[in-house]
């Protein structure tokens, strides 16, 4: 358990921090957004509304701060349960570098999320900032797969993982992969005819046939078996450029100057002027 300090204000109640629960055993995160001047009355009173209903009480709470504060911190949560606590609690900071690892983990995350003054406008003018964030910053980490245990937080601690967004976008997945196979073999029997009828005709098959008897030979493609087989309809993606050898070439490139666009041959060109690593600026090619 750690405070992360530092924020802006934001929300309704000019939160300028959240407290940080991070689960040892699953790796699972709660942020709550809280008060840098939260006494620990108040971190209990945080910590019973949002923790105990679901995770329970905790056997052990590593934090680096004051052992004054995490004593009072248990006895208030302690009170609030109706009992008294009768043991001390341990304080190791030294062990907490997980949490401090989470806290600039999640910074970095609401950072990104809200940059330029942590808040931004949705796409319907609403204002969010990095307290309304919070929630799904928190559901996209615990549905994540972590590196240490190569499972989600949520799959480790609960067994299994709650419901996201695209989730319920399967069904229509299926429907269009469906859709696509169907096109697809459509695709490939159009291109099993059974012979020319003349130079610039084929005769179509199947129920084909019952459209059209011939179809433009100029537009039947060759069938190869390739990886995009599947998606017929998605875009391909253009080879990298060829990587030509110069002969006689000076070496490797130092440094480009500029560059122009030609047209040589009918195809647009792009020439640069550069120095070379073994050539003086006044022999530039």
């Amino acid at each position: 358990m750690d405070l992360a300090t530092g924020l802006v204000p934001g929300g309704k109640e000019n939160f300028n921090a959240f407290l940080l629960i991070v689960g040892r055993y699953s790796k699972s995160v709660r942020c709550l957004p809280c008060h840098k001047e939260d006494k620990a009355i108040d971190t209990a009173f945080l910590f019973w509304n949002n923790i105990i209903s679901t995770c329970g009480v905790p056997k052990i709470i590593i934090s680096d701060r004051d052992p004054k504060f995490t004593s009072k911190f248990w006895t208030n949560l302690y009170y609030m349960l109706g009992a008294k606590l009768a043991f001390s609690t341990a304080y190791h900071p030294q062990t907490d570098g997980f949490a401090e690892r989470m806290i600039q983990t999640m910074e970095d995350i609401i950072r990104r999320f809200c940059a330029c003054g942590m808040e931004y406008k949705d796409h319907e003018g609403h204002t969010h900032d990095w307290v309304t964030l919070l929630p799904e910053i928190q559901l996209a980490y615990n549905t994540n797969q972590h590196s240490t245990t190569g499972k989600s937080p949520s799959l480790v601690g609960k067994g299994w993982n709650p419901l996201l967004p695209v989730d319920h976008l399967k069904k229509n997945f299926l429907t269009i992969h469906s859709t696509a196979k169907d096109f697809h073999e459509m695709w490939k029997r159009a291109c099993g005819t059974d012979s020319k009828e003349n130079e610039v005709e084929v005769k179509l098959t199947e129920e084909f046939s019952r459209k059209h008897p011939v179809f433009p030979v100029n537009l039947v493609k060759p069938y190869f078996q390739t990886r995009e087989d599947k998606f017929p309809c998605r875009k391909k993606t253009s080879n990298p450029p060829e990587i030509v050898e110069i002969e006689d070439s000076p070496g490797p490139v130092k440094k480009i100057i500029k560059a122009r666009q030609i047209r040589l041959n009918g195809k647009d060109q792009i020439q640069h002027l550069v120095i070379f690593k073994n050539q003086t600026a006044d022999k530039d090619k």
